[in-house]
């Protein structure tokens, strides 16, 4: 018996197997596909990913592999600079290979320890008291004290459940990929199609389509796309990947069903634009990852896992507003035309433009722990600490006490909280408790009070 199976090896399924391996957590990653997908569709890592990535030790791993780019101009592609104060030590959004993301992922959630079974497809779930029975394409069963869905829009897992999915149909579809031309037009009016230089003579291309189709998109399609709204196919040749999208929006009405969860695509899913469900997902496999740990291990504190669902699913309903946004301004109608090139005018003040690349960055976000100071819920850039930096001392997936007082204590949680006594740490208050996530937990001097968050997230001290 597994004490996790995951259904779906994608970035949030191995992102997900890789946080509860480093609490032993036994796992299996089921993956309907028997082989990864060959489609090498470029996805961006955003500033929060690759912080928490960072905190992994995984960032040194995945840069090789990818092209930086600054983090500006990503709200409904409106053509404005990266904020030159956003609150991070790594101002880039990182851009890489599907595939490749996936394989590092994968490799290291293996190299953790995690089970991966390929051409496994989940077909069947029966709870009861003890854990989850998983029936599988191959006839087989597999049993697990919880499972959890990372499969994707079409979620086999949701579906199972009976978990609704409501939302809003696509109205609208593109054709994105990356291919060769001669070169971009120098003028589209329609503010849906976009052109950016992606090395080697490439460019990323979004173009809208006249319908809608379930039918993967073809070289000749996008050509006609082109002409359509571009006036010409511009010498496009040489596709490197080409996928549709579409405008549709929808968020799980639960995150949790028993023994069973839903994290990544498999819980939302909405338009492309800023390119944040890749980050999403990851983002979610991290909250989610350290608490189903502790809900396994015995230690978590009462309500602890629905924390997950309390905290990511309004950041997803966020995503999907923000994403719908884009799209009604990317629409070719006067009125969202005027509206465009107020918000253009807007985004020129320093702080709306940071505002808005911070909401996509996910460096904005602030979880509710209740009263006290705007740090408290939000999490902190890397810092330069002695010894080492703030994210080196978090690779473990444990909390962190950071104490400049010298005289706090977090012994009763030694096995769950780490400890660094840093009289100099650039931090405005005498102590941060920092979450496995990175989010703050608690800030001040107070023993008694630190204690009391200490058994609010980490559970009861060890005797």
């Amino acid at each position: 018996m597994f004490d996790v199976i995951i259904a779906g090896c994608g970035p949030t399924g191995a992102m997900l197997a890789a946080e509860l391996r480093l609490h032993d957590v036994r796992v299996l990653v089921l993956e309907r596909d028997a082989a990864p997908s060959p489609e090498v569709r470029i996805v961006g890592f955003h500033i929060r990913s690759l912080e928490l990535m960072a905190m992994r030790g995984l960032l040194d791993r995945l840069l090789p592999h990818g092209r930086q780019r600054p983090s500006g101009g990503f709200f409904a592609a409106i053509p404005q600079p990266a904020p030159q104060d956003l609150d991070t030590s790594l101002p880039y959004i990182l851009g890489i290979p599907q595939p490749v993301a996936v394989r590092l992922l994968t490799e290291h959630a293996i190299g953790l320890g995690a089970e991966v079974r390929r051409g496994s497809a989940v077909t069947g779930l029966e709870q009861d008291d003890d854990g989850v029975t998983v029936s599988l394409s191959d006839a087989r069963q597999v049993r697990a004290r919880y499972v959890v869905g990372c499969d994707g829009a079409r979620s086999t897992v949701r579906k199972l459940l009976g978990v609704g999915f409501p939302g809003e149909p696509a109205r609208n579809q593109w054709i994105m990929g990356e291919v060769e031309l001669d070169g971009p037009p120098a003028a589209v009016a329609d503010p849906r199609c976009h052109f950016r230089p992606a090395g080697a003579g490439a460019y990323q291309v979004v173009v809208p389509t006249a319908g809608l189709s379930d039918r993967p998109p073809t070289l000749d399609d996008l050509r006609r796309e082109l002409r359509t709204v571009a006036g010409s196919d511009l010498g496009a040749r040489s596709p490197r990947w080409l996928s549709r999208f579409g405008d549709a929006t929808r968020l799980a009405e639960r995150y949790r069903t028993g023994r069973v969860l839903l994290a990544g695509d498999a819980a939302h899913m909405h338009p492309p634009l800023g390119g944040q469900g890749l980050n999403l997902g990851v983002q979610d496999a991290v909250n989610l990852g350290w608490k189903l740990a502790a809900q396994v291990r015995g230690w978590a504190s009462e309500g602890l896992l629905d924390t997950y669902e309390a905290e990511r699913r309004p950041v997803a309903a966020d995503v999907l507003d923000n994403t719908g946004a884009q799209m009604e301004l990317q629409a070719p109608t006067p009125g969202a035309r005027a509206v465009r090139r107020l918000l253009t005018e807007l985004m020129g003040i320093a702080e709306v433009n940071r505002r808005l690349i911070g909401k996509i960055a996910g460096i904005d976000l602030r979880y509710d722990f209740g009263p006290g100071p705007d740090l408290l819920g939000r999490r902190l850039r890397d810092l330069d600490l002695s010894p080492g930096t703030l994210y080196s001392h978090l690779g473990g997936g444990r909390g962190l006490l950071l104490d400049r007082t010298g005289k706090l204590t977090a012994a009763g949680w030694s096995g769950r909280v780490d400890y660094l006594a840093d009289p100099a740490a650039p931090v405005d208050f005498p102590a941060v408790l920092l979450r496995p996530d990175g989010h703050v937990a608690w800030l001040g001097d107070d023993q008694a009070d630190l204690d009391r968050r200490l058994l609010r997230w980490f559970g009861a001290p060890a005797t």
